[in-house]
């Protein structure tokens, strides 16, 4: 059965290389934008907590509202809890980015990669997901926390091809 759906997903990436190459860098960068505003709006939330002062909940209002828009020229079809998921799996990425970034910076490089590993795996499922190269039932079949086994060519897991092919469509430095 996970061999159908991973014959299903090659297909689905064939035909999107037999068109025109994907250029995906201008959504790559709306899609760290996103994370920023994300991030901004947690933010100005805790700071609104923190001081009482209730201007920091009206802009935040007002870049939820920004963040939206963004999204929307990102996630142009979507059913169920997509959006939701797409929103939370960039702001996962982000704050797990965030916090291998601390741990390089506090010379735990292992740890900071495995982080990085993770914040990646997050954001390629974003992509996956909104270009339509998995289902949401089959996120559900990821498990992110587990500690991914080396990866040997021939028995590359769902993911990890999904993950390369994401890849290699997403390139910030075509133009």
């Amino acid at each position: 059965m996970e061999d159908t759906k991973m014959k299903e997903f090659m297909n689905k990436v064939k035909e999107m290389e037999k068109g025109q190459k994907l250029d995906l860098s201008s959504g790559e960068d709306l899609s760290i934008a996103v994370m920023n505003l994300i991030s901004i709006e947690e933010h100005l939330f805790f700071s609104g907590g923190k001081t009482g002062q209730t201007k920091y909940y009206d802009l935040l209002n007002d870049v939820r509202k920004m963040r939206v828009d963004l999204m929307k020229s990102m996630i142009k079809e979507y059913e169920g809890e997509v959006w939701c998921i797409s929103k939370h799996l960039l702001a996962a990425s982000m704050r797990v980015m965030e916090v291998g970034t601390k741990a390089l910076k506090n010379d735990d490089a292992p740890k900071a990669h495995e982080l990085f590993r993770k914040s990646y795996k997050l954001y390629t499922m974003f992509w996956g997901l909104n270009l339509g190269l998995m289902e949401g039932k089959e996120i559900k079949k990821i498990n992110i926390s587990e500690k991914e086994k080396p990866v040997i060519k021939e028995e590359k897991t769902v993911f990890a091809k999904m993950g390369d092919m994401v890849g290699k469509m997403l390139d910030c430095c075509r133009e």
